[in-house]
């Protein structure tokens, strides 16, 4: 549909150059306005030009990474044009996040970022941006249950009797972090189940896995799409799905309800947005095409081989992504700033 588009609105301005007759090139312009998003995509002239660029803030091969790729290759035939994914890594993502805020607002750059990125750095982090108004919302993208997973060699085989051997070995384990969320997750961990273990912060999710399979650390709170490879492996243990219901993706992960934790739920989220003062048009743009990607049967596919779900329609406009960002942000902030918790 947006592909049919852009096609019609590049036919619509090669017949103004050749300077028909005006009645019938009125005739055509008004036949060209009934396609969908035509009207949109003509304003924006001959968008998109040249690449797209979309930030990850993390390291390749993570779970925002993997978002992004997947995204990158359907969106490119959608609008046309190669779309680069980016990695710029470092300080829990607000690196990379701060380098798409300062870019020119021009439709050529886009920030993957996650409830690490844009709602949990605001809160422990001094930035040199305003995650919530130095970006235009674009779409959200997907919603991802956190696991809770140890080393394949850890004495535990359940979840119960893991909370049992952390309080038996205070301090003695350690936890992987690689972004903000999964440190908020294991401080929730800890004060839930009255344990406590140290924090080693990783750049990304993917080193921190591969540590856990060498036996480096002993615990982390990761999305499934960057932990089930080594699940089924038998590389790792999984003890539990942060979630009421168990992933389609790996039905055999008791959910920490069933597991003995009930109540502790928690997931991460990507989302796409543009640089403050992008114009509504070029978000438009970008938000249908995102949303046409989202749609299609791989990307759907992939998305719950990686134990993604996709949120509802509704949310999938740029302002049902801001109304989520700002929801997360009143149910977040609060209680990190009443933890104290900060930045590593």
């Amino acid at each position: 549909m947006l592909r049919s588009a852009i096609l019609a609105a590049k036919r619509l301005k090669r017949v103004v150059v050749m300077k028909l007759p005006r009645r019938q090139f009125l005739h055509l312009a008004a036949g060209a306005a009934a396609l969908p998003a035509v009207s949109r995509i003509a304003r924006a002239q001959s968008y998109p030009s040249r690449p797209i660029t979309i930030i990850v803030p993390y390291a390749a091969g993570g779970p925002t990474d993997t978002v992004g790729r997947v995204m990158a290759e359907r969106m490119r035939d959608l609008l046309g044009q190669p779309v680069v994914v980016e990695n710029v890594t470092g300080a829990a993502g607000s690196i990379g996040t701060g380098r798409a805020a300062r870019a020119a607002p021009d439709g050529y750059t886009l920030s993957l970022g996650d409830v690490s990125t844009h709602v949990v750095n605001g809160a422990v982090r001094s930035l040199q941006y305003d995650v919530l108004n130095d970006f235009e919302p674009v779409c959200l993208l997907a919603i991802s249950p956190l696991l809770i997973v140890g080393r394949k060699t850890m004495p535990a085989t359940n979840l119960q009797e893991l909370i049992a051997w952390l309080k038996a070995n205070p301090d003695r384990a350690s936890q992987g972090v690689a972004g903000a969320s999964s440190q908020l997750a294991g401080f929730y961990f800890q004060t839930t189940t009255a344990t406590r273990f140290q924090v080693v912060p990783y750049r990304g999710a993917a080193p921190a896995v591969q540590d856990m399979v060498a036996g480096h650390i002993d615990l982390m709170f990761p999305p499934a799409s960057v932990a089930l490879a080594s699940i089924r492996g038998g590389d790792i243990k999984a003890f539990a799905v942060a979630a009421k219901s168990r992933l389609k993706a790996a039905p055999g992960i008791p959910t920490v309800d069933e597991a003995g934790l009930p109540g502790f739920h928690t997931s991460i989220w990507q989302a796409f947005w543009a640089p403050k003062g992008t114009s509504k048009d070029l978000v438009g743009t970008l938000n249908a095409a995102v949303v046409e990607a989202l749609a299609a049967p791989p990307v759907r596919q992939r998305f719950t081989e990686l134990g993604l779900e996709l949120p509802p329609r509704e949310q999938q406009t740029p302002e049902g992504l801001g109304a989520h960002q700002k929801a997360e942000i009143e149910k977040w902030w609060p209680i990190i700033k009443a933890a104290n918790i900060k930045a590593e």
